[in-house]
């Protein structure tokens, strides 16, 4: 028992390390890709220590939330499908930090990631069919529904990207864990934007963009709750 606490341990630091050393990546592939438009290479910045931060704790996370599964064909599918999802999620993170941006090239390929998993059984909290039809109307409608609200504040009051991203939430995590991610990162963005206006960093008609608070939402939901 102690040993294999230990063994744990060791597996969530290392999982940690890596995950920062990803993070840092991320970082350096955000500051050149999407090219920006003036065709500059942003220097290292404070959102460099943040996206490793971020993928310290999603490498973490990760390995504590599924690296302790029995050792199966479905269990290897799982920790596959995940760490894939979790390492586009840190590059989505850093890409949004950067250039306020989720691009298609990431957000599309991961919906169809979940719908593979959910299809072919290694989705982690989606299984049956009853369960794979109500997660695929759920995480179609709740987007639709949110941009439809969104209308009346104006072109940009919820990005595209956000609302793709969130498909795939609710087709890896069903309804549930949606609900509980976009509430969590609607917490941490009131309280992120509340401390910077409280620092006089931004103000009231400073655009903040919601993705990297979606994201760790995602990150909590996905990677955390056991049990919803």
């Amino acid at each position: 028992m102690v040993f294999s606490a230990w063994v744990d341990t060791v597996l969530i630091v290392l999982g940690a390390v890596l995950g920062a050393g990803w993070g840092l990546l991320a970082d350096r592939l955000a500051a050149r890709w999407p090219a920006h438009e003036d065709g500059s290479q942003r220097a290292i910045d404070w959102r460099t220590p943040v996206v490793a931060i971020a993928g310290a704790a999603a490498g973490a996370l990760l390995v504590a939330r599924f690296g302790g599964l029995s050792v199966s064909g479905a269990w290897v599918g799982i920790l596959v499908v995940m760490a894939i999802y979790t390492l586009a999620l840190v590059v989505l993170f850093a890409t949004d930090l950067d250039q306020r941006l989720l691009p298609d090239v990431i957000t599309l390929p991961l919906i169809a990631l979940a719908l593979v998993a959910d299809a072919i059984g290694i989705g982690p909290y989606v299984h049956d069919p009853s369960e794979i039809a109500v997660a695929a109307v759920v995480a179609v409608a709740v987007p639709i529904g949110l941009y439809l609200l969104s209308i009346p504040f104006g072109a940009g009051a919820i990005g595209q990207g956000d609302l793709k991203l969130l498909v795939s939430v609710g087709l890896l995590g069903g309804p549930l864990r949606l609900f509980f991610g976009l509430i969590a990162g609607a917490v941490i963005a009131a309280l992120v934007i509340l401390f910077l206006i409280a620092l006089r960093r931004i103000t009231l008609r400073s655009y903040v963009p919601y993705g990297p608070f979606l994201i760790i939402g995602a990150m909590w939901a996905l990677l955390v709750i056991a049990n919803p």
